[in-house]
């Protein structure tokens, strides 16, 4: 069976790749991230394509300079998965094949792997490094736990003096999530995560999404930010939708316990199932805040049965023209049946109706008659019969101002 490198095999200068070494752990002393940060760094080791690379020493053959232009360089060795380390964690390096290879087959140089998991902690696996300051502080002590597994970090005291890099301040309430049987799982350094899970309803510690359905049905969950849920920092955390940051949850057949902000189906008369109950497909997206912003085409929301917009203050449109195309439209509630009225229809019958009753009046103004002879006025007939034959027609056409899609209430 072959055997698994798991030291070094030093060069005679350990700063020069050699295509003998074998796989080998070395400390994070430097990380190039950017051209303003570190800019000698940057212009000695090949500018941007130097971003990512680390200056580090070895292990078993530390260098006692605290200056990482004096320590070796090595690349990332991966091209689209990146994992930048911090200052003062482990990593293995690896000698391979480099851009001169064309001209010189044994040409090499280093490559790093992700940092080294030895605190199994997704915020950070730094380790003091015992060449910079002799021995550790007192306090820092404490923050080891020697078991029979080796050493646990439980911070207790709320100080940390690792240094970790220029901006990376140590978060001592951030927590790794509980995994469970079958579960592939990415974590960030702070509090994000992707978990590609599974119901397990007979587990011995529970879950919100296995009360339904059955173990190996699959579930997904992006997570932006952890909650306080009062226990030590070391303890694994388990998702909660209604107390962590902002969430996406793509389910199967499980249910999800949310709490939504807004509840009311009162314009349904058969209510759809409440989020906390329905079981099966969907995708719930939970945060703070929503925005769906469309840059140069239309924002579609299809479904088979009904949308809901459901809020506790308000529902507000604000558009040039708004349209709603529909064989029916109920206002103020699901049970309205009173027409609305088709205005503009409307209005121009009533104000022909009203420019004759005037005319009307106006000739009433005068006597109808006059005394002996009694002469009749001649201005009533006309805007009399003008009045009947406008008031008949409205009459004839009254069901017609009535629209035929909009009821109120």
């Amino acid at each position: 069976m072959p055997s698994i490198p798991t030291g070094a095999s030093p060069s005679s200068n350990p700063s020069t790749p050699q295509a003998s070494d074998q796989i080998f752990a070395a400390r994070v002393k430097d990380i190039i991230l950017d051209d303003a940060t570190t800019p000698n760094l940057f212009k000695n080791n090949g500018e941007w394509a130097a971003i990512g690379g680390i200056l580090f020493s070895r292990i078993n053959t530390p260098n006692p300079e605290k200056d990482p232009e004096t320590d070796s360089f090595a690349r990332p060795l991966f091209s689209n998965h990146k994992n930048f380390p911090l200052i003062n964690e482990l990593v293995y390096v690896i000698t391979l094949p480099n851009t001169n290879i064309q001209g010189k087959v044994d040409s090499v140089s280093f490559y790093y792997f992700q940092p080294i998991n030895v605190w199994n902690n997704n915020h950070h696996n730094g380790i003091p490094n015992p060449l910079a300051g002799g021995q550790l502080p007192d306090a820092q002590k404490r923050d080891y736990e020697q078991t029979s597994a080796g050493a646990v970090r439980k911070v207790t005291d709320g100080g940390t003096d690792i240094d970790l890099g220029r901006t990376f301040k140590e978060n001592l309430n951030i927590k790794t999530i509980l995994p469970y049987e079958g579960d592939v799982i990415y974590e960030g350094r702070w509090g994000q995560s992707l978990r590609f899970g599974s119901t397990v309803n007979d587990s011995k510690i529970s879950n919100p999404w296995s009360k339904v359905g059955k173990n190996g049905d699959p579930i997904t969950i992006l997570r932006n930010a952890q909650f306080d849920d009062g226990k030590d920092p070391w303890i694994p955390q388990v998702e909660d939708i209604n107390k962590e940051g902002s969430s996406i949850y793509f389910t199967s057949t499980q249910e999800i316990p949310l709490k939504v902000s807004s509840k009311s189906y009162n314009s349904y008369k058969t209510a759809p199932t409440s989020p906390d109950k329905f079981a099966g497909e969907q995708i719930i997206l939970n945060s703070g805040r929503l925005v769906f912003n469309s840059k140069e085409d239309s924002i579609l929301f299809s479904s088979k049965d009904t949308i809901n917009l459901n809020a506790v203050n308000s529902v507000n449109i604000d558009a040039p023209l708004t349209v709603i195309q529909s064989k029916e439209v109920l206002l103020g509630d699901k049970n309205a049946r009173e027409s609305v009225i088709l205005g503009d229809k409307f209005l121009t019958d009533l104000s022909k109706l009203l420019t004759q009753i005037i005319a009307l009046g106006t000739a009433l103004q005068s006597p109808i008659g006059t005394p002996a002879p009694f002469v009749p006025n001649v201005a009533i007939p006309v805007p009399a019969v003008n009045v009947t034959q406008t008031a008949t027609e409205m009459l004839n056409k009254i069901q017609t101002y009535k629209s035929k899609v909009s009821k109120t209430k």
